[in-house]
């Protein structure tokens, strides 16, 4: 089951998404260290959402459907936000109003990430076997592969973009570099919303 269980998880964790780019972005705006905090609280809100889905969540998510559009609808709105932070910036360097990400900008992230909480369902309902007695130790086992899944994913994604932003070191190839971010995490935030 775990090899099973990370093929498929592989090209949904390491394909563009709300949390690659937003690793990614911040990765290029202040660099891999920065981004640390808000990849341990991003993590720690994975793994504590995704046992809480294996342990019964998703039956709320479908008794009421309106809490997942509210979710859907929230997080949309968050990567906008942070995507006009990202349009708004001004150079990598000496931009005293820029801040990196924090630890609650991580769970934020997360608890508003819709696509995060079809895959999580999806997987359950994919890989949890509920003809055993071992349910517990599987959901357990589920939720600890997918997190440390996604953390390896993230933390590729912010070094690359850590390694793009050397490149972009200069006030003006700085903007080009924020702006080109900021549209990226616009469209994502339109996709979260209709998709």
């Amino acid at each position: 089951m775990t090899l099973a269980l990370i093929l498929f998880l592989f090209p949904l964790a390491y394909s563009p998404g709300p949390g690659n780019m937003f690793f990614a972005a911040n990765g290029a705006r202040f660099g891999f260290r920065a981004t640390i905090p808000a990849n341990i609280g991003y993590h720690i809100a994975t793994w504590l959402v995704t046992a809480a889905i294996g342990f019964g969540l998703l039956t709320t998510i479908e008794t009421f459907p309106q809490f997942f559009m509210a979710l859907k609808i929230a997080g949309s709105l968050y990567v906008l936000f942070i995507a006009w932070k990202m349009l708004r910036a001004g150079t990598l360097q000496g931009a005293e109003e820029a801040k990196p990400a924090t630890f609650i900008d991580g769970v934020v992230l997360l608890l508003f990430n819709p696509k995060a909480y079809v895959i999580i369902a999806l997987m359950f309902t994919q890989f949890l076997n509920t003809s055993t007695t071992e349910i517990f130790a599987q959901i357990i086992l589920i939720t600890t592969i997918f997190t440390l899944n996604n953390l390896v994913a993230f933390s590729i994604w912010t070094l690359i973009g850590d390694r793009i932003a050397n490149l972009f070191r200069s006030p003006d190839s700085a903007k080009t570099l924020n702006l080109a971010f900021g549209i990226i995490l616009t469209a994502l935030a339109v996709w979260m919303l209709f998709a």
